[in-house]
């Protein structure tokens, strides 16, 4: 694992699961390497694209009117620990609530929720070359096929919220690396 590098895309892009693919970062921004970036936008997997097979076995609908997405993607990583990184996302995410003064929310593994609304839907999975994570927030509750909280439910501006989280995450994993450097083996 790498330092990300992050980004914010100021466009609006629907997700579809097709862009939980390996160099889909690298194809958009030109970033290589390992990267964590957001982008608003509505939310509609496909069939096709869905990687949770619980979802998929299901015939689940994973669609919104309009979410905050994030991609991530670090190169040499297992499935564990691409897992690990996505349970890192959402932390950081319910850490994010907590300094902007939402107080009943609750986290259960990858999901966190305000009250018994759905805030979050997240995934994390491996390609040959990479692992890749997306987390999607809602911003408002239409088009969710179940019971939802938003940002804008606890009067969060999406753009403003990107950018700290990805600063967040950009800085937990240079902590990660950093510690794993300057520890000496006990041989």
């Amino acid at each position: 694992m790498n330092i990300p590098q992050t980004a914010f895309i100021d466009e609006t892009i629907l997700y579809s699961g097709s862009q939980l693919s390996p160099h889909w970062i690298y194809k958009k921004l030109g970033i290589k390497g390992d990267a964590a970036v957001a982008f608003i936008g509505p939310c509609k997997v496909a069939l096709e694209y869905m990687v949770d097979l619980e979802d998929k076995c299901q015939n689940r609908r994973i669609e919104a009117d309009k979410m905050l997405h994030f991609i991530c993607e670090h190169f040499g990583v297992t499935l564990n620990e691409i897992s690990i990184l996505q349970r890192l996302l959402v932390l950081l995410t319910v850490e994010g609530l907590l300094s902007r003064g939402v107080k009943d929310f609750s986290r259960d593994g990858d999901d966190v929720f305000i009250r018994d609304g759905k805030l979050s839907i997240s995934v994390a999975t491996v390609s040959p070359v990479s692992g890749l994570i997306h987390l999607g927030l809602n911003i408002t509750n239409e088009g969710t096929p179940v019971k939802t909280a938003s940002l804008s439910d606890a009067g969060i501006e999406p753009k403003e919220f990107a950018l700290e989280l990805l600063e967040r995450y950009r800085k937990e994993c240079a902590s990660i690396l950093d510690s794993s450097v300057r520890v000496v083996p006990k041989i």
